[in-house]
Order: C-alpha cells, then sequence, then structure tokens
C-alpha cells in the first residue's frame, strides 16, 4: 500500500490485533508495529491478511506511513512502558499530531501525560478501551478523554468501531479533560471487580449452603439473565456453569480458588479514599481478591478455626434463590451509586464536568458491564441531571425496597450458615448507613476531642463553628486545628 494510512496502533497483543482488525473491517487503513517485529510480520501475513493494514520494523517507518494528523495508538502495559513509548515517538511527530493510549493507564498519568504531551505542540488522548477480545473485534465501549481537538479527529473512527446500542446509539463519546477518560474506565473496572465478586457470593451460596448442581446453577443464571439481571457478565456465568468437557469434566470446578488483579479496582479504592468517598462495595471485592490469593493459608485455616455446618441447607430452596436474585439486584444498584458517587466527586475536585448519562449509555453495550440496567441509569439521569445518588432516583428507590426483604434474609442466611457475603452485606450495610439521619459518628467525635482536642460541631450551632470540651478537668482550652484529609 504505496498511499497514507488512516490511523497507526502500536501492540500486537490480543486486544491490539482484535482492534486493527475491527478498524480494517470497518473501513479504515491501519499501520501497525510491536516491539517484537516477528509479530508484526506474523499478524499482517495471518489474521491480516488480504485487509488494509500495513505492517511496520521501526517507529520512523510506521510514524511516515501515517496520514497527517497522525493518529497513533498505543495498547501497551500501564506505566514506564508508555513514557517510554511516547519519548520513542516523539521526534517523528509533528505540531497536531495525536497520541492516543488505549490501555489501562492510571488516570494521574494521563492527566501528566496530557500536559507533557501538549506542551510540545501535540494532542492527546487517553482512551479506555472495555470488552475484552471479543469487544475489540466486535464494537467496544470507548472512554475517550485528553485535548478535546484530538477528540473531534478522532470521532468518525472511535465511533465506528465502538459497540451501538439497540437503537444505534455509539458507545463511545467524549469524557472531558485530561484523565477523565481513564478516570471513568477505572471506576468501570472497579464496578465490575464488584459485580463479578458479588455473583461469585451468589454461586457460593448455591453451591454451598443450597447444595445445587451446576446445571441447576447454569439454569438459575439463564433465567435470571431474561429479567432484570439481563447482562454479559450473568450470562458468561450461565456458560461456565454448563460447560463440560467432552470427557464429562467441569472446567470450573477444576480451577483453583486464587484471583487474579491487575490493578484497576484497587485503584477505584484508593482514589475513593482519596475523595472520601464510601466506596465500600468495590472496596470489599478487592479486598475479597486478596484473601483468595491466600490459599495455602486458608487451607491451614479451615482445619483450625471453628463456624457453624453449612450443610444440609433446611428451607425452600427457590425461595431462597429468589431471595438470592433480589439480594443481587439491590446490590448491584448500591454499587453503581457508589461509582456515580466517587465520579461526581473527582470531577469537582478535577473540574470535569461528566456526563453521567452519557456514560451509563457507553457502557450499555460493548464493555463487560454492559446490562439492560444500564439503560436504567441513563433514564435517572434523564430525569435528573444533577442527581446526588442513584438510591434516590424513583425508580431505584422502588427497586430497592421491593428487594429489600429477600436481600436482608440473605445475609442474614449467609451469616448463620458462616458463608463468607463481603460485597453483598457491606451492600446492605452501605444503604441502611445512607438512609440514617443520625449515625453514631456523634461519639465518634466526642471521643476524638477527648484524647486530642479535636473539637466538633453542635447540632445547635451553625456548620463551621467548632467547640471543644475539657471532658478530664485536667486538660486546657487550647484546641487542635480542624482539617480534613
Amino acid at each position: 500500500m504505496s498511499e497514507k494510512v488512516d490511523i497507526g496502533l502500536i501492540g500486537l497483543a490480543v486486544m491490539g490485533e482484535n482492534l486493527v482488525l475491527n478498524m480494517a473491517n470497518k473501513g479504515f487503513s491501519v499501520a501497525v508495529f510491536n516491539r517484537t517485529v516477528e509479530k508484526v510480520d506474523r499478524f499482517v501475513e495471518g489474521r491480516g491478511a488480504g485487509k488494509q493494514i500495513v505492517g511496520c520494523h521501526s517507529i520512523e517507518a510506521f510514524c511516515a506511513q501515517l496520514e497527517r494528523p497522525r493518529k497513533v495508538m498505543m495498547l501497551v502495559k500501564a506505566g514506564q512502558a508508555v513514557d517510554a513509548l511516547i519519548e520513542q515517538l516523539l521526534p517523528h511527530l509533528e505540531e497536531g499530531d495525536i497520541i492516543i493510549d488505549g490501555g489501562n493507564s492510571h488516570y494521574p498519568d494521563t492527566i501528566r501525560r496530557t500536559a507533557y504531551v501538549e506542551s510540545k505542540g501535540l494532542l492527546y488522548l487517553g482512551a479506555g478501551v472495555s470488552g475484552g477480545e471479543e469487544g475489540a473485534l466486535k464494537g467496544p465501549s470507548i472512554m475517550p478523554g485528553g485535548s478535546e481537538a484530538a477528540w473531534l479527529l478522532m470521532k468518525p473512527i472511535f465511533q465506528t468501531i465502538s459497540a451501538q446500542t439497540d437503537s444505534g446509539e455509539s458507545c463511545c463519546d467524549w469524557v472531558g479533560r485530561d484523565g477523565s477518560g481513564h478516570f471513568v474506565k477505572m471506576v468501570h473496572n472497579g464496578i465490575e471487580y464488584g459485580d463479578m465478586q458479588m455473583i461469585c457470593e451468589v454461586y457460593q451460596m448455591m453451591k454451598v449452603g443450597l447444595g445445587l448442581s451446576n446445571a441447576q446453577m447454569a439454569d438459575h443464571f439463564d433465567a435470571w439473565n431474561q429479567a432484570e439481571l439481563d447482562s454479559y457478565l450473568i450470562e458468561i456465568t450461565r456458560d461456565i456453569l454448563a460447560y463440560t468437557t467432552d470427557e464429562g469434566e467441569a472446567v470450573v470446578d477444576a480451577i483453583l480458588d486464587t484471583a487474579g488483579q491487575k490493578g484497576t479496582g484497587k485503584w477505584t479504592a484508593v482514589s475513593a479514599l482519596d475523595c472520601g468517598q464510601p466506596l465500600t462495595l468495590i472496596g470489599e471485592a478487592v479486598f475479597a481478591r486478596c484473601l483468595s490469593a491466600l490459599k495455602e493459608e486458608r487451607v491451614e485455616a479451615s482445619a483450625m478455626l471453628q463456624g457453624p455446618d453449612v450443610g444440609g441447607f433446611e428451607g425452600d430452596v427457590d425461595a431462597m434463590v429468589e431471595d438470592l436474585k433480589q439480594a443481587l439486584y439491590a446490590s448491584k444498584i448500591v454499587s453503581y451509586a457508589q461509582g456515580y458517587q466517587l465520579m461526581r466527586a473527582a470531577a469537582e475536585e478535577h473540574g470535569w464536568s461528566l456526563n453521567n448519562g452519557g456514560i451509563a449509555l457507553m457502557w450499555r453495550g460493548g464493555c463487560i458491564i454492559r446490562s439492560a440496567f444500564l439503560g436504567r441509569i441513563k433514564e435517572a439521569f434523564d430525569r435528573d441531571p444533577a442527581l446526588t445518588n442513584l438510591l434516590l432516583d424513583s425508580f431505584f428507590q422502588q427497586a430497592v425496597e421491593r428487594a429489600q426483604a429477600g436481600w436482608r434474609r440473605v445475609v442474614i442466611k449467609a451469616t448463620e450458615l458462616g458463608i463468607a457475603m463481603p460485597a453483598i452485606s457491606t451492600a446492605l450495610t452501605y444503604y441502611d448507613g445512607y438512609r440514617t439521619a443520625r449515625l453514631p459518628a456523634n461519639l465518634l467525635q466526642a471521643q476524638r476531642d477527648y484524647f486530642g482536642a479535636h473539637t466538633y460541631e453542635r447540632v445547635d450551632a451553625p456548620r463551621g463553628t467548632f467547640f471543644h470540651t475539657n471532658w478530664t478537668g485536667r486538660g486546657g482550652d487550647t484546641s487542635a486545628g480542624t482539617y480534613s484529609v
């Protein structure tokens, strides 16, 4: 191909290869480069054969193939590799060219990189891409943020290759300045952690508590996928539980119970702590993965630490399965409510103007957390763009009220049986805390004032007026400064 190509992509791992094929299948010409150049030839001569794909063996040759303004998309490991690649690219790019990071970079890095690349006269996008291997090939969810001028140039490509909703809307839209796109992608991944953990807790109760077979569980998840829990993760859980090899092995039963993680869930929990937001469900989902990794310790502890006998569930199994469905649905509402609280707080801190309904639409198709449920979130923010918490929307308020009794029965029964449900139970705890007008933090503030003279506010004085009590009669009138970390 002698003429210049539309876009270039660096990084031919699973996501990179499939995204290139997606672009080529949608009519875009693509130049590709990989640090291991053998992968370039293997891809161009294999899966990419016969398509508008140009393989390049150097950064210089790669950049020379691109139509101006050049559009370079990186799909490499987050961290130092991204910074190093930017430095390799800069000498071969010119003013107005665009660098796009499509990996799972930490949003503070994207804030820094946007400013740095713009200082060189170029444009930068941090575009979170979700959907896994299949999504990258057939249409992912894409969450771009960074240089707005770059978005206007990338919009035709991104919105063409992204997933589409049933009504034909693109699951890609402008998120906002600097690191906002990667922040939204990070929260997406955190919610994904929570969804997966809650499904696993339901699975554990069904399997260990109720004694259901894999086939029975698959049937229940299939039924749930036809109703309000319709989602990609419920669908694949059904498929996993129903899967057996030709030899009759249930593969899920042979998998070691230690979960891996790449860090985005942890970043979400840390960001919540930095913003002072109660992201309890995702935090518990991250810690559950950490606990799963302590396999040898848990095996030793299982022989020493006593708890209830989980065998022989006494009760109506079908009724408990329905309660599990309601608990999962209500907890899912809480998870998204917490995630949107975090995005609202971060937007205020960084000066971003996030379209909350638009974010739900971007997640509606292509991505791992895609579900019918997200349409309800879009409707909630259409009704009230300034909505402070999803739980206060009429639809979600009524949904939780309907699910609440079953939700509580599940948490009680899990506690009685000694089956850990950290995500589902913390969701209920958050709900009860959020709906409580007066929490016991008054006692906590008294304790802080007692031992550290940290002061407190009073219910009968204006907010921002602070008091100190000499609780022992031995202290003085000096109090500590008031500040929040």
